[in-house]
């Protein structure tokens, strides 16, 4: 084979993978995850990946958490926090129906870890866990364990799971591209690693979690709990670990506007706050 025959099998092949990519981009789907709810928030999403894929994913990563907090014996060590902790999430999962029916019936977990990181999470589908030091170290009421809790809720309920690996799956494609060029070879990434990634290792853009504060008081006072914990709530996330809010707000706002932000939107809801304390 001459030297211009290898060459033009290489732009060949770097084509071919080029417009593999393309198609897969391409294939792309604009969707509205959930209603606007009292809040308004109803901004439209692309993904890449289909919702079954990413639970899928998600179901298998949250498994491996769970099973090595359980090998080190820390999952659900205290009765009563865990008693705390479900007892909140029933209350809110209902609510969640005023943004999508569907989610009420998702197979949803909620698991408590001992940890003194002050943090709470929830992955695609309902699988959700909260860390013995949020609640220990700041002393938190149950309005603002809602207010937590209703803001990891509504990152599922809006998909930002599913956004953002959708968004680390084509980057990927596009590196695979570049290195099958190169002769690199393609090294894809697994699914449920990406799942983890965006759980654990990669903050939320911005606009997600105001996304998720806006729904996320909407959820805590359809569930009965008061909205405005959730400035008490961040206040006590600021002075945490010397005035610095937690690793998964670091991409918030700042302060000043976070705060008015949540009080606005937290007085929006108070009738819906009213309504359900009267039922």
């Amino acid at each position: 084979m001459s030297r211009m025959d290898g060459f033009t099998l290489t732009r060949a092949r770097t084509f071919t993978l080029a417009m593999l990519a393309a198609l897969a981009l391409a294939s792309c789907e604009t969707v509205q995850t959930t209603q606007p709810g009292a809040v308004g928030v109803e901004r439209q999403q692309s993904m890449l990946l289909s919702a079954g894929q990413v639970e899928k994913s998600a179901v298998q990563a949250y498994q491996q958490e769970m099973k090595k907090a359980a090998a080190k014996n820390l999952l659900n060590r205290d009765a009563a926090q865990v008693t705390r902790v479900k007892s909140v999430a029933q209350r809110l999962i209902p609510a969640t129906a005023a943004f999508r029916p569907d989610a009420p019936k998702w197979a949803w977990e909620v698991n408590v870890i001992t940890s003194g990181d002050v943090n709470a999470w929830c992955m695609p589908g309902g699988k959700m866990a909260v860390y013995t030091g949020l609640i220990d170290k700041l002393k938190i009421t149950d309005d603002e364990l809602a207010a937590v809790m209703g803001h990891e809720i509504a990152h599922a309920l809006r998909e930002h799971g599913r956004e953002r690996m959708s968004q680390a799956y084509a980057q990927q494609i596009g590196l695979s591209v570049v290195g099958a060029a190169l002769g690199l070879g393609q090294g894809g990434m697994e699914l449920a690693q990406i799942a983890t990634d965006v759980t654990f290792n990669l903050p939320n853009s911005r606009e997600h979690e105001v996304e998720a504060d806006r729904v996320g008081v909407e959820l805590a006072a359809r569930g009965g709990y008061d909205p405005r914990a959730a400035v008490t709530l961040w206040q006590k996330m600021g002075q945490a670990g010397g005035g610095a809010p937690p690793q998964f707000l670091s991409t918030h706002p700042s302060p000043q506007n976070r705060q008015k932000d949540l009080a606005n939107y937290a007085a929006r809801v108070m009738p819906l706050y009213e309504a359900a304390r009267k039922r």
